[in-house]
């Protein structure tokens, strides 16, 4: 007789791994007709700045009158850029090439290089987006003959061996504006954040605001003198950040003090009337010109004038 009476049978049941219905991912790849409503509502601004019919008289007018006070090419082309790239405006920056093409001294290769130039440093002030779209707007809008005399080649990919050299260029740049506060400037950001200085002088100073030394092909150099005026321009067209426009309108002033604008005077063309601008009634000038882009635009679009809460 069998000691171990039979136990019942346990029916054993197979675990059952719950499979991902192959419409999710297929819903995934698409976006209800509300979602896609809201991204673009106009409450939200989601498009660019339409080109005014009258932004290249005002182009004109900042030129002639540049001219008229001995301000070369180079810093009255890099307001208007910077501004108009603030007021993310791409379709009025192939007019804006066109004034500055037909310009005493220019050409439209050089024009286009300073442009894209201008562009790629106002990632530093305005963000990165802008940029990217209103580069790739304005190198779509160039005939064939221009595009392909532009360069190609990158200059500012950061090497382990070429990474000590940009820390020196960035922290010299950042010496050179902000002196005699610098040191104090920086212990200031790291007690807001102990990595905002570490960012704004590693990702920007070092690698974009400051140029490569050497070679850079047929890119146009933006130095020490044409950054000032770019950062206060899209400073300026931002509206609501005083305190940074005043700093870089003391940055430009320093940039003759320490005898960067006559370094670079002596090797480029274009930067005649640099040390007026730095002055009281040429600061003046260059943030009126850039109002009147502002102004020609539909003024500053970073945000509204006041909250209505």
């Amino acid at each position: 007789m069998d000691d171990n009476p039979r136990m019942p049978k346990v029916k054993k049941h197979r675990s059952r791994t719950r499979r991902t219905s192959p419409t999710t991912k297929k819903d995934m790849s698409k976006l209800a007709p509300g979602l896609k409503a809201l991204i673009n509502a106009s409450s939200a601004r989601p498009h660019a700045t339409a080109a005014p019919a009258r932004i290249g008289e005002v182009y004109k007018a900042i030129a002639n009158d540049a001219a008229k006070r001995n301000v070369g090419l180079k810093p009255w082309i890099a307001l208007t850029t910077a501004a108009t790239f603030t007021l993310n405006s791409p379709d009025s920056l192939p007019i804006l090439h066109t004034v500055a093409s037909s310009a005493p001294g220019s050409d439209p290769v050089r024009a286009a290089e300073l442009i894209r130039e201008v562009g790629l440093k106002c990632i530093s002030f305005n963000g990165i987006p802008r940029s990217i779209n209103n580069l790739n707007a304005f190198h779509a809008s160039l005939p064939s003959d221009v595009t392909s005399r532009l360069e190609t080649r990158a200059s500012r990919t950061i090497t382990p061996e070429g990474l000590p050299a940009a820390a020196a260029r960035g922290r010299a740049l950042w010496d050179s504006v902000y002196a005699p506060f610098e040191d104090k400037l920086v212990a200031k950001l790291a007690a807001s954040h102990p990595d905002l200085p570490v960012h704004i002088l590693g990702s920007h100073y070092g690698p974009l605001l400051s140029d490569p030394e050497g070679d850079r092909g047929g890119l146009a150099r933006v130095g020490r003198v044409l950054t000032s005026i770019v950062a206060i321009s899209c400073l300026r067209a931002q509206t609501g950040v005083g305190p940074q426009v005043l700093s870089h309108v003391f940055g430009l002033r320093k940039a003759v003090d320490d005898g960067s604008l006559a370094k670079e005077v002596a090797s480029q063309e274009g930067l005649e009337g640099a040390e007026w601008l730095a002055s009281d009634e040429g600061s003046e000038w260059l943030l009126k010109a850039v109002d009147s882009v502002t102004e020609a635009l539909g003024g500053g679009n970073f945000g509204s004038h006041g909250s209505k809460l």
